[in-house]
């Protein structure tokens, strides 16, 4: 009898719960649980008035997205993509690492909306709806 496979399997399992703790954010306040257990989940709101509104969004598929991958959690779990707000069609499933992209982590704590350089509060953060120039994230090659 085999005894290395059950433990090939624990292995196997603390990697994969290893890889999978790393794609959140500790502290992120638009991700928390019901009084029943069920997952919800806030996402940044579109701006009332602006360009934002007027334009049509750069889906995930499309081709048309230039700058960083927005990393959002979404209803759906971690998603990447075009813009912090995950709008239907702009946010592909996360390939967080198994591809190193350039990212942004979108995030909620203290009551206000940022972008992270890393998934970390402790990283450079922004106030997503600063004006500019101060609302100019640090994506990093993750």
């Amino acid at each position: 009898m085999n005894r290395s496979h059950p433990l090939l399997v624990m292995l196997a399992c603390t990697a994969f719960s290893a890889n999978t703790s790393a794609q959140f954010v500790k502290g992120n306040e638009a991700v928390r649980a019901s009084t029943t257990g069920e997952r919800l989940v806030e996402l940044a709101p579109l701006p009332s008035s602006g360009p934002i509104r007027k334009t049509k969004p750069c889906l995930a598929q499309a081709g048309c997205h230039a700058g960083p991958w927005h990393m959002v959690e979404t209803r759906a779990g971690l998603m990447e993509c075009t813009e912090v707000y995950a709008r239907e069609g702009t946010c592909r499933p996360s390939s967080y690492g198994t591809t190193k992209l350039s990212r942004i982590w979108v995030v909620k704590a203290g009551g206000q909306w940022l972008q992270c350089q890393f998934p970390d509060l402790g990283s450079k953060c922004v106030k997503v709806f600063a004006p500019p120039p101060t609302n100019l994230p640090y994506p990093a090659f993750q």
